[in-house]
Formats: structure tokens, sequence, C-alpha cells
């Protein structure tokens, strides 16, 4: 199982450093006008601790929005922030991209293979979390991804997938011996 530890970091230009990191921890800004409402995450820059907004919600009808989500972002839960982050609208929306590096785990759930011939093994995500399948293989069988890679070019690691892009998908493959 692969899952997340932490929220990713953002990817986007720092207006007042240049650095292109920024962290978000799950705190919003809600601000109503009338009968609409416009909702922030906010993240840091991981240099200089400048503030960025990250538009969530843009002038739309209070009504709209349901309620749930709404004493969400008024109580800075940061479950739907890590749902807002994978957003392609909102991705879209505030130019940002997602860097996942050391912000997911892989639980292996204690392996007892023994000594088959063939394991078919299955990778499950809890979330959609892009994370190479060689990157992983060799993480769960305590492998160098170098000799991963080289069991997949000899044949004795295959999968339906393909396993040197990257994947959020759920996926399984076979191991021979």
């Amino acid at each position: 199982m692969v899952a997340p530890t932490c929220l990713p970091l953002v990817i986007r230009r720092c207006h007042a450093c240049a650095s292109r990191r920024f962290r978000a921890d799950g705190a919003f800004r809600v601000n109503a006008n009338h009968k609409l409402i416009d909702a922030w995450l906010l993240a840091l820059c991981t240099s200089c601790e400048e503030t960025a907004k990250l538009t969530v919600l843009e002038r739309m009808r209070v009504r709209s929005v349901r309620p749930e989500l709404l004493d969400r972002l008024h109580g800075n839960d940061p479950v739907p922030a890590a749902e807002l982050l994978q957003d392609p609208v909102v991705r879209r929306r505030n130019r940002i991209a997602l860097d996942w590096n050391d912000a997911w785990r892989l639980d292996t759930g204690g392996s007892d293979h023994g000594d088959r011939e063939v394991v078919e093994l299955a990778v499950r995500f809890a979330a959609r979390i892009p994370v190479r399948p060689v990157r992983l293989i060799a993480r769960g069988c305590g492998s160098s991804r170098a000799e991963t890679e080289r069991l997949i070019a000899e044949g004795k690691l295959v999968s339906a997938v393909r396993l040197n892009g990257k994947l959020s998908d759920d996926f399984t493959f076979t191991i021979k011996r």
C-alpha cells in the first residue's frame, strides 16, 4: 500500500525570493461578501516564509458550497487540503505542480513469499500519488533500482503496465526467479 505521510510540496515560483517550493499545512482563508464566497489554501515559501494564496473557491454562491466543506475550510482541516491539491482544476487555475518526494510511504505488510518460483504482487494506492513503479518495487523488495531495471530487462519482472513511467493507479506485477 502506497500512502501519503504529509501534504506534498507545491511547485510554484515565489515572487519574493524566486524559490520554487511552497509548504501547505492545511490553513485556509475564507472571505464572504454578501452571497458570494472566496476561499484560498495558504502555502508558505520554504526559503523566505512568504505566504501564497492558492485559489480554491472564487466568487461562488454560498448556497452552492457544501456545508460540510465550508465547515472544514473554516476549521483548517488538512483533509480537504490534500483533496484540493490533487484536484486538476485547482492545480491548473493556480498554475502549480506537486512534489511528492518524501511525502509517501510504502507499507509491504510483511512479505512471506518463501522460495516460490513465481510471485504475483499487487500495489494499491491510498491516494493519487504519482510514483515510478521501478522505485516502488525496488523499495518494497529491498533491492536497488538498477537491480530492478535489470530484472525487467531480463524478463524476470513483468507487468501489464509500463514500469518505467509514473503511475498513480493500482497495478500488479510478477517476479520470476
